[in-house]
């Protein structure tokens, strides 16, 4: 398996599903990035490559997650074509949260079911993609985690398609993964007013950018997309 990092990605949409996926047995992963030299995630903490991606192989599954790094890369034709090959390959293909904008970008979401962070989801339909409103999604050879930790719930779906259900819930009692959260404000239907319109203007910035790339590329691929 392939585990893509970046700069200023959110370091838990790899490393949750990195702590599932490393326990499944007969399971080897390789971190990748550009360059071979160590990364910062967006909080600062380094995460360091095994190898670059002109030195990268084909993998089984690709991890491709999320956060505000993804932003940079949605023209980076070297990290599009990565993504393109694998789901060219029928390789499976594991997005977690922001993630599926980048696979959007590199054309691999048209006409397929996916999720994304709640506040990304509007976007999806610009890119062919067909929203479902889930903290997982698997559509054939796509696998896709809605925002950040439930790239551990998707995680825990791939083990139980690679190796079956007894392996992932073996996993899953091992991490004791038994979400009980002290606050239930991890939606934006659950969390309170104030809370929400904190986040919305902290994130604005980054959204109004995404909603302009997401409409540039609808607007230069529009013959190949599905109407809206």
């Amino acid at each position: 398996m392939g585990c893509l990092i970046f700069e200023r990605m959110d370091q838990i949409d790899f490393t949750g599903p990195f702590e599932v996926l490393s326990r499944m047995p007969d399971t080897t992963l390789q971190i990748v990035a550009k360059e071979p030299a160590p990364i910062r995630d967006v909080q600062g903490l380094w995460l360091t490559p095994d190898v670059c991606i002109a030195e990268s192989e084909i993998f089984d599954v690709l991890l491709v997650p999320g956060g505000y790094g993804q932003q940079a890369l949605v023209h980076d034709e070297e990290v599009l074509d990565l993504i393109r090959k694998h789901v060219q390959g029928a390789k499976l293909l594991f997005s977690v949260c922001t993630g599926a904008l980048l696979c959007g970008a590199a054309g691999a979401l048209v006409g397929r079911r996916v999720t994304t962070h709640w506040s990304a989801r509007h976007l999806m339909p610009y890119y062919g993609a067909v929203l479902v409103d889930a903290r997982v999604a698997v559509d054939g050879n796509i696998i896709s985690a809605a925002g950040v930790t439930a790239g551990l719930d998707a995680a825990l779906a791939l083990v139980a398609l690679l190796r079956g259900d007894a392996t992932a819930q073996e996993i899953q009692l091992a991490i004791e993964y038994a979400p009980n959260p002290v606050f239930h404000s991890g939606t934006p239907q659950s969390a309170p007013v104030e809370v929400l319109e904190m986040f919305q203007k902290k994130y604005e910035p980054i959204g109004r950018a995404r909603e302009a790339e997401a409409i540039l590329y609808a607007e230069r691929h529009a013959s190949k997309l599905p109407l809206r």
